[in-house]
């Protein structure tokens, strides 16, 4: 038996109350512990922002230019990043169980590039995002689609399982090739996708008002790196999205197309995180490819 004990002077502090902390990301404070914990996986308590690494092209593009070979081009990337965007096949056969960021599984697919793609079903059981230890579920949502409520209920039933589950849902915005990519627009989308309970939305900026559309959103938005830019305009991106209210960045080909894609991620993160201008990230890229470059030789 364990003997009982007799310290007569417990330090109790009746004087002190109890501490409750908020939650510092945007919309999450109700949320169960596990979920946020989840959530902190992926963006960072310090900055409240993340650095998210997308490159879950392959689910309907195949081995898009610089996703050719993951586990040469991704994994030297993922020490940089916050967290991963990517597919469960990919996550199992090319990412290091010893990587210590966010996971964001692509749990939605179905058609490629050759179909309608917002004919799309979820592709991934909640069990096996529990299995992978995942924090994040992602799912394309097709506001103004031809499958638009298809997309919707994909989105409310893999937030029904997450939340069983204490796994963050990130909504996805999908802009078809016909849709205006504007303010009201995004804010339309976005404010969706909050409402029917994603944790967190992915979106594209606009130039005119993503002020108003962080602002009418309740929950985290993470900017969409979209198509390739010379690299000092999507640095020009990310920091006027995070200017304009945004918690981070999830960028793909802007950082793996990228002529020097370690250089690049680490310049994004010193907009995301540490608030360099745009110039002054684009000093850091150069900088660290001409240091590589001079290593190599």
């Amino acid at each position: 038996m364990p003997e009982a004990d007799s310290s007569a002077s417990k330090d109790f502090r009746p004087d002190v109350p109890a501490r409750s902390e908020a939650f510092f990301l945007k919309g999450s404070n109700e949320l169960d512990w596990g979920a946020k914990n989840r959530l902190a996986r992926i963006f960072s308590p310090k900055s409240g922002r993340t650095v998210m690494l997308a490159f879950d092209h392959g689910y309907f593009q195949g081995p898009t230019s610089g996703l050719e070979r993951v586990d040469l081009n991704i994994v030297p990337l993922a020490p940089y990043a916050d967290a991963l965007m990517v597919t469960r096949g990919i996550l199992r056969s090319s990412i290091p169980p010893t990587y210590g960021g966010g996971i964001v599984l692509r749990a939605s697919g179905g058609p490629s590039i050759l179909k309608e793609l917002s004919d799309e079903e979820l592709a991934v059981g909640i069990d096996d995002a529990v299995r992978l230890n995942v924090q994040a579920m992602a799912v394309q949502v097709f506001i103004g689609g031809k499958f638009e409520t298809k997309s919707v209920h994909n989105l409310t039933r893999l937030i029904d399982m997450g939340n069983r589950h204490g796994i963050a849902t990130l909504a996805v915005t999908a802009v078809g090739r016909d849709m205006v990519r504007d303010a009201r627009y995004i804010g339309l989308a976005t404010r969706i996708c909050a409402e029917l309970g994603a944790s967190i939305v992915k979106t594209y900026y606009v130039p005119d008002g993503f002020d108003r559309v962080t602002a009418g959103c309740p929950v985290p938005i993470v900017m969409a790196g979209g198509k390739k830019l010379p690299e000092i305009d999507a640095l020009r991106l990310a920091y006027s999205a995070v200017r304009e209210g945004a918690s981070g960045v999830d960028m793909g080909r802007n950082i793996f197309q990228s002529d020097n894609p370690v250089a690049m991620i680490q310049a994004v993160r010193a907009v995301v995180h540490q608030d360099f201008t745009p110039e002054q990230a684009h000093e850091v890229y150069l900088s660290l490819k001409s240091g590589e470059k001079h290593a190599a030789e």
